[in-house]
């Protein structure tokens, strides 16, 4: 049997690719090198573990972020015995606290560059200049 050509060209197998400038890994070699089956990485995924990025031929492909929430996985489930939902609930306790984190640094920032101003005596308020306060004067207008 002759099977006819594909208009598609195959590419050489690469276990690596780069799409939108960043490095994945196939799902194939993810498995390989963490010991567990792809259909455990499928599971992940499908239950919200894990969110890996798609290739045009819709391949599951893992950047070094996911691939790090993984290995936070498999910690939990392997080396500590959590079950997929607790898995779940520290991964979005994790995230919530590196927001509240980030979000604490930011206002840290703020705090500390408001009492550096006020030692040099620039006042930020609510206005880009400061006015002094006090009893407000009618202003003629001139002809």
């Amino acid at each position: 049997m002759v099977r006819p050509s594909s208009s598609r060209q195959r590419r050489p197998p690469s276990h690596r690719r780069r799409v939108g400038g960043g490095r994945y890994v196939m799902i194939s070699k993810v498995a390989e090198r963490y010991d567990i089956h792809p259909q455990t990485l499928r599971l992940y995924e499908r239950e919200g573990l894990l969110r890996p990025q798609r290739s045009d031929g819709n391949t599951r492909l893992y950047d070094e972020d996911a691939l790090h929430r993984l290995e936070s996985i498999l910690t939990l489930t392997r080396d500590m015995g959590v079950n997929l939902a607790g898995v779940e609930v520290i991964l979005t306790l994790q995230e919530r606290l590196a927001r509240l984190e980030a979000e604490r640094d930011r206002l840290l920032e703020i705090v500390e560059r408001d009492v550096s101003d006020r030692r040099r005596g620039v006042r930020r308020r609510h206005a880009l200049v400061w006015v002094r306060s006090g009893a407000l004067v009618k202003v003629e207008e001139e002809d």
